[in-house]
């Protein structure tokens, strides 16, 4: 946007130089670059018979900026890399403005053509100048890391903040903060045999030093001092009075400790808005009695008072509202309670988004916990699997109705079977009929004797199901297992019976 390349053609179409937001010349007030200044003026051309403006704006590394004459009238043009002079030697810079804006930040800082501060520009940086340049400036964070190490070592009271070589590596400056009065003469000693260069300690405030490293506000933004904001104003608390914040340290400071500055930026439109307000010691005199003041919402006019003496309610008024009580206590009147002026005071509904799908949930993504008592109850009541098996093959499940199946035996009834509740009937009839089983063979009699020529595999079992976990014939006396408690009443149904009177 700013440097020759990225200027405008004859019909106002910008070229652009295809830098995607990292601009190579170094003047485009993108990527790393801070407190970059657009030429507005580079496309116009000056009126006939007046020359360029001479003097350049220079910046160095961390977007400390500087003016530069150019005596020998070389071509420059913003973004162009120049020696220009030091003390002592030479420094590297990026011309970072020219033109006639120069005059207006020289105005700005109050700084004359004729002022000790404007040097010169030596030359057009060659590759040689640029290479020292890059050389010195690598060496910058090892320079601090063994600086920070030095000054802890000697126990004084101030921070490193950062390191800055100059561009033909003879000399570097130390900035550091400190709160009290340093005597930092050894410290200057030491550093120069251990780099074998020329120290400058030089001292800068909270926000100059925020300024100088960069950073991310509370906003989501980069900080103000490093991007644009030149000069810092005193912030004081009364800004934040005035705004109706919250006096919190934490909240109003800014990462160097300080208040923020933008305290100060929407300052004048709440000074703005509060002409028409009253004053907050204003008190309100009302039949019910004396009223004073707590909040305010500054842009949508609405006040809250409380009484003196009953403090825990507070009270809801507009502005006119309070404006006519104001006028009444004027003329030595009172007037009415303040629930009967809230009562007419409209609050508009807020109009929120209707979560219709539960897109608005921080969780829905998350896995639902499992809870770890249900786990250890089931692990619990786990068996071994040999006798799970057994008790399937043996045992019914007790919590399955018993079905009704057809036998032979259905003239006689048994007694548990009369005694049942009529309830079960219809279900019994909605239930589809089982087929008819063949008849089972008769079985020996118990007061017989066995005969003891027959095999063990003649017997005849009566029931194949009931015992299928069983190889041992029906004849041998052998108790079944007891069935559950809770299946006593289907005991009679589910177990056969070995020589009793009913079967005969």
């Amino acid at each position: 946007m700013a440097c020759g390349s990225c200027g405008t053609t004859e019909n106002g179409v910008p070229k652009g130089c295809k830098s995607n937001g990292n601009c190579g010349s170094g003047s485009c007030g993108s990527g790393s670059n801070k407190l970059a200044v657009f030429d507005w003026l580079s496309n116009m051309t000056l009126p006939s018979g007046q020359e360029r403006f001479n003097i350049f704006e220079v910046r160095f590394k961390n977007g400390r900026k500087h003016f530069y004459k150019n005596p020998d009238n070389l071509p420059i043009t913003m973004g162009d890399i120049v020696a220009t002079e030091g003390s002592p030697g030479h420094d590297i810079g990026t011309v970072s403005l020219a033109g006639e804006l120069v005059k207006v930040q020289m105005k700005k800082r109050k700084i004359t053509e004729d002022h000790e501060d404007v040097k010169k520009i030596y030359r057009k940086a060659s590759q040689r100048d640029i290479d020292i340049w890059q050389q010195s400036r690598g060496k910058e964070e090892e320079t601090q890391k063994r600086g920070r190490e030095i000054l802890g070592r000697l126990g004084l009271q101030m921070k490193l903040s950062d390191v800055e070589y100059q561009g033909d590596g003879n000399k570097a400056t130390f900035y550091y903060t400190a709160e009290t009065r340093v005597d930092f003469r050894q410290l200057i000693r030491d550093l120069a045999s251990a780099f074998s260069i020329r120290v400058e300690m030089k001292q800068v405030g909270a926000r100059q030093e925020a300024a100088r490293l960069g950073g991310v506000g509370s906003c989501g933004r980069e900080l103000c001092c490093s991007t644009w904001l030149t000069d810092f104003r005193k912030v004081t608390t009364s800004a934040a009075r005035y705004q109706q914040l919250s006096l919190n340290p934490l909240k109003l400071a800014g990462q160097c400790g300080k208040l923020k500055c933008c305290l100060n930026f929407e300052l004048d439109t709440y000074l703005d808005a509060l002409k028409s307000f009253p004053k907050q010691d204003l008190v309100l005199k009302t039949e019910k009695g004396d009223a004073v003041f707590v909040k305010m919402d500054i842009f949508k006019n609405h006040l809250w008072y409380t009484y003196k003496e009953e403090r825990f309610k507070w009270f809801r008024l507009t502005l006119e509202q309070v404006l006519e009580i104001v006028d009444l206590n004027k003329n030595n009147e009172k007037s009415l309670s303040l629930e009967e002026y809230e009562a007419d005071v409209e609050i508009p509904v807020k109009v929120d988004f209707e979560d219709a799908v539960g897109q608005d949930s921080l969780t829905r993504f998350d896995v639902p916990k499992t809870s770890k008592r249900r786990n250890n109850r089931n692990k619990n009541k786990k068996k071994p699997v040999g006798a799970v098996a057994n008790n399937t093959q043996a045992k019914p499940n007790p919590r399955r109705k018993p079905q009704a199946k057809p036998n032979n035996k259905t003239p006689q009834a048994k007694p548990q079977e009369q005694n049942k509740p009529q309830q079960q009937k219809p279900q019994a009839q909605n239930k589809p009929k089982p087929k008819p089983r063949p008849k089972p063979r008769p079985r020996p009699n118990a007061n017989a004797k066995p005969n003891t020529n027959a095999k063990a595999d003649v017997v005849v079992k009566p029931n194949v199901k009931a015992n299928a976990n069983t190889n041992e014939p029906k004849g041998e006396v052998k108790k079944p297992n007891k069935p559950r408690k809770n299946n006593n009443k289907n005991r009679n149904n589910n177990t056969p019976k070995n020589g009793s009177d009913s079967e005969k």
